[in-house]
């Protein structure tokens, strides 16, 4: 039994294998959803517009600790064995099973008539993500049981895990204040359609010596489940009606239409040129919270117990011995450990994201007989989105440089590091190359593509391309595509 909840534990964990870090879209500037992680970028357009549910979609997953191959690899080795080795003995706390996605459902951008130097854009999408801490004490105690692991607390602490799917709709505006600095904000207004959180937990369950009994088992608790939203899909499920998909749709179409909880927040951003062909960005991400109030179910289990199993007299109880004994030893653990649900407002705070980069330019572009780009620009605003007189990054055939993002998570802030280049071929094409280390792999080589035909821009960016070749060996995958139409030419 108890290996068996150990396989759900792993189970589980696959199956919901974020870093939710874009570095390959991030200061992509060709791309108009590189607005969406730095609102102080410099837009390389007059004006964008979305196809939309095409304009982007992004799915990312992440395991820290096992993957599908460490388990299932046909390797001789048995199953048992493995997930002794390398689950139970090698795993720990802070290793995070973790998939994030997001689906954008229309985006919009244009440059102000009055003020070329402003660009505005606005937008929805949505977004979920699920966060998975591995419990390695409750694993252990799952997998060996209590026998043979005498006066061991296992801590209730490693219970952490955080998910939820939101809608997100967005306004931002960009401005170049002068040929140094750009700046950006974005607001946020989040629809909530469900989210749940346990973390920060205490307590444990020990296993003694008894005096009656040959073991004494102590629990002693304070833990604590909030969710928002997700009864109401439960409740759905429990009806098991000939309409239950079609209600599930609906209400989830309800709360991501601003039915759910809502919160606000802001995106901050800018761009600081530290020369002729070099730069600076940095942007934070969602700051601000989500208030819960409605469709809110909160589940706690506070208090302490001590027992030593059922209290049999012989031969007395020998003849009476039925359900009534086990009854009376749930009913004891219950008045000692207190388990209760309630409906109290909680509040959620985003996870806060931070970007920033360092990007060499150098080989300026060329449109023949010797002439730049920014020589044969005839309008206000140039391809590269600055004055005419000024140098963008679209006047650059390559780029060089290095990208930091950091998050803020459960169990504290989770950072990764990037190098990049990216290299321009005329008009139509656009790659970037990254190399990226963090808490989910040392080798993680990326490869973004950005095509434009006509006013049609099309990306599509992948990350961890070496592991492609066995993905089920692989630590973290992250695949991004979209369409867009935008200015072309000045138009």
């Amino acid at each position: 039994m108890r290996k068996l909840l150990v396989l759900l534990f792993v189970a589980f964990g696959l199956i919901s294998i974020s870093a939710q870090n874009k570095q390959l879209l991030y200061d992509f500037n060709e791309i108009p959803q590189s607005l969406l992680l730095n609102p102080g970028t410099k837009p390389s357009f007059k004006w964008h517009v979305g196809v939309p549910v095409l304009s982007a979609f992004n799915l990312q997953a992440g395991s820290s600790g096992v993957t599908v191959n460490d388990l299932f690899a046909n390797d001789g080795i048995d199953f048992t064995a493995k997930v002794r080795e390398r689950v139970i003995n090698s795993m720990t706390e802070r290793d995070e099973f973790s998939l994030s996605g997001q689906l954008e459902l229309f985006n919009a951008g244009f440059r102000s008539r009055n003020n070329p130097d402003i660009y505005y854009s606005f937008g929805m999408y949505g977004e979920g993500y699920l966060s998975q801490f591995w419990p390695k004490d409750l694993a252990i105690l799952a997998f060996e049981g209590n026998a043979n692991n005498l006066n061991r607390q296992f801590n209730f602490s490693d219970l952490t895990t955080q998910g939820e799917v939101v809608n997100v709709l967005h306004f931002g505006v960009n401005k170049q204040l002068d040929q140094d600095w750009t700046v950006g904000a974005r607001a946020k207004l989040y629809s909530s359609v469900l989210e749940f959180k346990s973390k920060g937990n205490t307590g444990y369950f020990e296993t003694t010596q008894g005096q009656d009994n040959i073991l004494r088992n102590s629990v002693v608790a304070n833990v604590e489940l909030k969710t928002s939203g997700l009864q109401e899909f439960l409740d759905i499920i429990d009806e098991d009606t000939g309409t239950t998909q079609v209600d599930l749709m609906n209400r989830f179409v309800s709360r991501s239409l601003f039915g759910g909880n809502l919160g606000i927040g802001v995106d901050l951003g800018f761009t600081k040129s530290l020369g002729a062909n070099s730069y600076f960005t940095a942007s934070l991400l969602d700051l601000g919270f989500v208030y819960h109030s409605n469709a809110v179910k909160n589940y706690q289990v506070v208090g302490s117990a001590s027992n030593e199993g059922l209290e049999i007299r012989l031969p007395d109880d020998l003849a009476n011995f039925n359900d009534q004994l086990w009854q009376e030893l749930i009913d004891d653990l219950e008045e000692q450990v207190d388990y209760s649900t309630n409906q109290a407002s909680w509040l959620s705070l985003r996870p806060i994201k931070l970007y920033s980069s360092f990007r060499y330019n150098f080989g300026e572009q060329s449109t023949g007989g010797g002439r730049t780009r920014r020589d044969n620009c005839g309008c206000a605003y140039n391809v590269g989105g600055g004055s005419a007189n000024d140098q963008q990054v679209g006047d650059y055939k390559n780029a060089v440089g290095g990208q930091l993002f950091v998050i803020n998570r459960p169990k504290g802030s989770q950072a990764a590091l990037t190098a990049f280049y990216q290299r321009r071929l005329g008009n139509f094409l656009a790659l970037k190359t990254t190399y990226t280390v963090d808490k989910y792999s040392l080798s993680n080589i990326g490869l973004g593509l950005n095509f434009q035909a006509g006013p049609v821009n099309f990306y599509v960016l992948g990350d961890n391309l070496l592991a492609y070749s066995n993905i089920a060996d692989s630590h973290y995958a992250s695949f991004q595509f979209g369409f867009n139409i935008l200015s072309w030419n000045s138009n």
